[in-house]
């Protein structure tokens, strides 16, 4: 799996309104969207020292982080995923859990997973192990996915972030989550060897900043 390019800016209210336009004229919307959009609710996990937390605060070059995510409140979809930064570009590998296996996790029994053949469960078991890598907090957005196949492009509005502070109920859909203070609206871009000058044109806006905003972090700030 190869790395991607990733921009991100933090934007406002009326550059949400003005990429929706832009964007619905140019791009596809992601087939398992509800009304152009969905709901996703993330687990983080982290070291007994907040590894991943302070290599992000830090800005470290090479690092990585483990969450477990699903989507529209749908848990028979349910996926870990182990995000990787090198160089300012970025890798997803993803794996499937049910509902039942991901309990087990957040139930600190990790015996199944030591059975486990997927590489990636594998990999996330040891360092369960060997990192203490522990459920930290529960992330809510909503996102709305844009996708342009030239460039392999995937453009994405995220807001109403929520943190769980110090909740882990994660499969519980009804686990009440709070807004994570005043966070902004985050346009992300990503795309693989070339963005295409359409797609670049189309999300340029003034005053717009790039960011190296984390969820995770800023939710973190609660507990």
């Amino acid at each position: 799996m190869k790395y991607r390019h990733e921009w991100k800016h933090e934007i406002g209210y009326g550059d949400l309104l003005v990429l929706r336009q832009r964007l619905s004229a140019i791009t596809k919307r992601d087939v398992h969207t509800i009304d152009g959009k969905y709901e996703i609710r993330s687990l983080y996990f982290d070291t007994l020292t907040d590894k991943a937390l302070r290599e992000k605060t830090d800005g470290v070059n090479i690092r990585e982080k483990f969450r477990i995510r699903y989507y529209n409140r749908d848990l028979s979809f349910i996926r870990l995923e182990k995000k990787s930064k090198i160089n300012g570009l970025c890798r997803k590998e993803t794996a499937s859990l049910t509902a039942e296996q991901t309990q087990t996790i957040l139930n600190g029994d990790y015996s199944r997973m030591a059975q486990n053949k997927v590489p990636l469960i594998t990999e996330f078991y040891g360092k369960i192990i060997s990192q203490g890598l522990r459920p930290k907090t529960i992330v809510d957005y909503t996102r709305e996915p844009y996708i342009f196949a030239p460039g392999n492009v995937r453009v994405t509005l995220d807001y109403n972030i929520r943190t769980g502070i110090q909740n882990t109920d994660f499969l519980n859909p009804d686990s009440v989550t709070v807004f994570a203070g005043n966070a902004p609206i985050i346009l992300e871009v990503k795309w693989d060897e070339y963005l295409p000058d359409i797609i670049r044109d189309a999300v340029q806006l003034e005053n717009c900043r790039t960011s190296a905003f984390s969820k995770y972090a800023v939710c973190r700030v609660y507990g």
